[in-house]
């Protein structure tokens, strides 16, 4: 993430493509051969690294309540 790029939002190996746009056009029904064939700077590799990072995003965590109140 760097916030000159892409208002900070998670990019792809410092590309201007965030992980989000990556998300996006998978769940519209692109396939992984659509990307790569659309987008030649990307590789297979980063739409499995934009998919993994988006598993750890969505990660259950368990906060404690006592650093979860805001005093």
């Amino acid at each position: 993430m760097d916030p000159e790029k892409c208002f900070g939002k998670p990019c792809v190996r410092g590309l201007r493509m965030p992980i989000t746009s990556i998300l996006a056009y998978l769940s519209s029904g692109m396939t992984i051969d659509d990307l790569v064939r659309e987008w030649p700077e990307l590789e297979r590799e980063d739409i499995y690294q934009a998919l993994a990072y988006a598993a750890w995003a969505m990660e259950e965590r368990i906060i404690p309540a006592e650093e979860a109140s805001v005093t």
